[in-house]
């Protein structure tokens, strides 16, 4: 039976619209003991962990196409430069603006 606690169970896919940039498997190690070069008989691993690295996800509105959308890309997308963010709306909103 699934559990839909779990925080690795999402509908969307985790992963980068521009790199595709996904989750990546891996595992939590835990040791025990004291080092040997801290003087000790040396460290044993006692239990292994899976566990999932998810990429740093942004929602950012980008010019794609010539069309402002919004995207989920990765940060370091964001920082390579592989976006275009849309210019700063200069323009106001009528306030008498009529309602169709």
């Amino acid at each position: 039976m699934r559990s839909f606690n779990n925080e690795f169970d999402f509908t969307m896919s985790r992963r980068c619209e521009l790199t595709g940039k996904g989750s990546i498997k891996g595992s939590v190690v835990w040791r025990s003991g004291k080092p040997k070069r801290q003087g000790g008989i040396g460290t044993h691993v006692t239990a292994i962990t899976k566990r999932k690295f998810m990429p740093n996800l942004q929602r950012v509105k980008a010019v794609v196409n010539g069309q402002v959308r919004y995207v989920r890309v990765a940060t370091s997308a964001i920082k390579k430069g592989l976006i275009v963010k849309p210019p700063k709306r200069t323009w106001k909103k009528e306030e008498n603006a009529v309602k169709a």
